[in-house]
């Protein structure tokens, strides 16, 4: 579905349509899920999608359609991610489980040694905030430089500079990596 088809129907679900309500999300789901599974962590990216979903649907009846619905719901998922990092960074982890090891094992978690995607990520994760929204944006979502400037609300060469020092960085970080590996 195109952007012009997604407005449409985020319009039609702020006036009570429920089929577009559910074409609206069926159509962004997608590119919503991977954002946030970068931006935050696959664990909790279903939990976040919601989140966004009920402040966008809170929001719609106020949406103005100045930019297409997508990239409107993506700027939302943005700050969804921003938030639940910032409350994440003022509690305390804490578990009840006294082999977390084997229990995160049990739950996926993998350690870096378990391919090139795991390191990449890592390596995504550990990118200025700035750099791995513009390259998740650009680079994973599949957003033009120009929608990606929209999500981040700043310019398009800024989005450009982001997204060059952020392969920079990532293809130094995967390179050290792979030398060490060799030289170990």
């Amino acid at each position: 579905m195109d952007d012009d088809e997604i407005t449409r129907n985020a319009f039609r679900a702020a006036r009570g349509d429920e089929v577009s309500a559910e074409r609206f999300v069926a159509a962004t789901q997608r590119q919503l899920h991977r954002l946030l599974t970068y931006l935050s962590s696959p664990a909790v990216a279903e939990d976040l999608m919601q989140e966004t979903y009920l402040r966008a649907f809170a929001s719609l009846p106020a949406y103005e359609g100045r930019s297409p619905a997508r990239m409107w719901l993506l700027a939302i998922a943005k700050r969804v991610a921003a938030d639940h990092l910032r409350a994440n960074r003022r509690r305390p982890l804490t578990s009840n489980t006294e082999d977390w090891i084997a229990t995160a094992e049990l739950n996926g978690a993998h350690s870096p040694d378990h391919g090139r995607v795991v390191v990449l990520r890592r390596l995504i994760k550990e990118l200025d905030p700035e750099r791995r929204e513009a390259f998740v944006l650009t680079q994973v979502v599949g957003l033009s430089y120009a929608d990606a400037a929209e999500v981040c609300d700043c310019a398009v060469g800024t989005i450009r500079s982001r997204v060059f020092r952020a392969r920079e960085e990532l293809t130094s970080a995967m390179r050290a990596g792979e030398s060490r590996v060799s030289n170990g």
